[in-house]
């Protein structure tokens, strides 16, 4: 099933994009109806009233057992309802896709600061006034073929209402990828997102380009991520066509997904990324190589999110500490991922027997983030 054709993607497709829309206010009204009552005044219904009230009293303590009982059956049910989105714009769906790759000011790179928890500069090495960085291993990554990439993937899909609930997702590739070979067409994200008739929008920075770094780069400054998606909605605004959906991409919440090595972009973006509980979700596809203390934290800060983590061998180990943490702290671990996701929860589950390079389009099922927004009924188009 080729996914890029029937969702009408292709790299001759994207296109560059660089202006802004405007803000828009959208008002809420509500309302409430107050009850009316009427007392009889004549003293020749009174004894007639007092009976009235006696068996209405008898009737409304039956009811109220069995509110009570009906209550109880049900009190570890929470009814679902899509987190809130402002709503200015009235268009209608659109008609077609609309994928660009398009450059940020925001973007996790170039990035000239610190490592974290050091004081050391992340471009460490200087030859002959040419920058890289050397990683743990010892590599060397040039920063002008490397870390200079300020694109960012962006993908709305055909039929995407803005009138409607609806969901960014922030993807965060692995090591050795770039977003046009790998994101677009072997992992087919868009083509996934357009399959799955979710109303929901894709957000896919470029990390280090086709390079075995999980590097955040500017991401690890607090507030960072925040700005990142602040200018997403301006620019996923302006790719939408009307200028009044700038407030509802502006207010949209966020699922956050990393594979593989994207897991550090996705740890500092839930810890230090300034959204507080506008992230609903996040996915780790084979990804927990690290971070679990940050990962845990989240997690428990935020019961009504949901987390799920699929794992192969690669990570079983740092997934089993995970589980011992948060079971630690009297947090309810699943092995199977819930088929309501908005109801929030933990799940932790196998990827099943597929190779780790091919986890994006073989898993538990084929084309798994299909599956994930599926999960997500609240948010169809």
């Amino acid at each position: 099933m080729d996914l890029n054709a029937t969702a009408g993607i292709s790299a001759s497709s994207l296109f560059i994009m660089s202006r802004e829309g405007k803000r828009s206010i959208h008002k809420n009204r509500r309302y409430n109806g107050v009850p009316l009552g009427m007392a009889d005044k004549t003293a020749q219904f009174e004894r007639r009233a007092f009976l009235a009230a006696a068996l209405g009293a008898g009737l409304a303590l039956t009811a109220g057992i069995g509110s009570a009982m009906a209550a109880k059956k049900t009190a570890k049910r929470r009814t679902i309802t899509p987190s809130k989105t402002q709503v200015q714009s009235r268009s209608g769906p659109l008609k077609t896709a609309r994928t660009a790759l398009v450059p940020f000011d925001t973007a996790p790179f170039p990035y000239h600061g610190t490592m974290p928890g050091s004081n050391a500069p992340f471009m460490n090495v200087d030859e002959g006034g040419r920058k890289g960085h050397r990683t743990g291993s010892g590599r060397v990554y040039w920063e002008d073929q490397t870390y200079n990439d300020r694109r960012v993937l962006l993908h709305i899909p055909k039929g995407f209402d803005v009138r409607r609930p609806a969901l960014m997702l922030v993807y965060f590739h692995g090591h050795g990828a770039s977003l046009e070979r790998d994101v677009l067409n072997r992992q087919k994200v868009p083509a996934q997102i357009s399959a799955s008739n979710a109303n929901v929008v894709l957000v896919a920075p470029q990390l280090a380009v086709d390079a075995a770094d999980s590097s955040a780069g500017n991401f690890w400054q607090p507030g960072a991520f925040g700005r990142f998606i602040g200018e997403a909605g301006q620019k996923l605004a302006r790719m939408h066509g009307d200028r009044k959906s700038l407030r509802t991409f502006a207010s949209m919440p966020i699922v956050v997904v990393a594979y593989s090595g994207g897991y550090v972009a996705a740890a500092s973006a839930i810890e230090r990324g300034g959204l507080k509980k506008r992230v609903r979700g996040v996915v780790l596809l084979d990804s927990l190589y690290g971070d679990l203390d940050k990962f845990a934290h989240w997690i428990e800060a935020d019961p009504s999110a949901f987390f799920v983590s699929v794992y192969l061998s690669s990570t079983r180990t740092q997934n089993a500490k995970l589980e011992d943490i948060l079971t630690a702290h009297d947090v309810d671990v699943s092995p199977e991922i819930n088929h309501r996701l908005a109801v929030g929860g933990v799940a932790v589950v196998p990827g099943g027997d597929v190779r780790h390079r091919d986890l994006l389009t073989h898993a538990w099922v084929d084309y798994p983030i299909i599956d994930l927004l599926k999960r997500l009924p609240e948010y169809r188009r």
